[in-house]
This record gives C-alpha cells, sequence and structure tokens, in this order.
C-alpha cells in the first residue's frame, strides 16, 4: 500500500493530499529511510513522521483498504511520540 494511502486510511493524517505534501518534504522515514508518498508500506515497517514539534513513531500492524474511524487504531501501534519544546 502506498504510504500517503496509508497515512489517510489509519487516520494519522486526515487527508491524502496533506499527507503527500509532508512525505514528499522528507518528513517521513519508513524503517529508516526517507520514504516519498508513492514508497510502498509494509506490515512490521517502522514509520518515523515528524510533523512541526511533534516527531511520531507507529509501527505498521495491518493494511487496510478500507476502515471504519473506530478500527483505524488497528493498523497502527505507537512506538513513540516527543514534542521538540518551542523557545
Amino acid at each position: 500500500m502506498r504510504l500517503d494511502k496509508f497515512l489517510k486510511v489509519s487516520r494519522i493524517i486526515k487527508r491524502r493530499t496533506v499527507a503527500k505534501e509532508i512525505a514528499d518534504k522528507g518528513r517521513i522515514s519508513i524503517n529508516g529511510r526517507v520514504a516519498k508518498s508513492s514508497s510502498d508500506v509494509a506490515i512490521g515497517d517502522t514509520l518515523v513522521i515528524v510533523f512541526g514539534n511533534k516527531t511520531l513513531t507507529v509501527k505498521v500492524a495491518a493494511l487496510n483498504e478500507l476502515t471504519k474511524k473506530d478500527q483505524a487504531g488497528e493498523m497502527y501501534t505507537v512506538v513513540a511520540e516527543s514534542f521538540k519544546e518551542s523557545h
């Protein structure tokens, strides 16, 4: 599954266009490698996503083409979440 689609379906990022922009700016890595929006995501991959002052690390648990809102969280496990302090 494409990275931008996974982020949207899992509801980590609400819109696919936003997911694509963040990925194409080099702010997402899969297993330590910088990823593009078209990069493939597989079960077991570790994604590191940088949103402004927040860094989210998740492990892919499932790849579903469609999910209901309450089941979206089952597609990944949050490994770490950190915040940079703004000065």
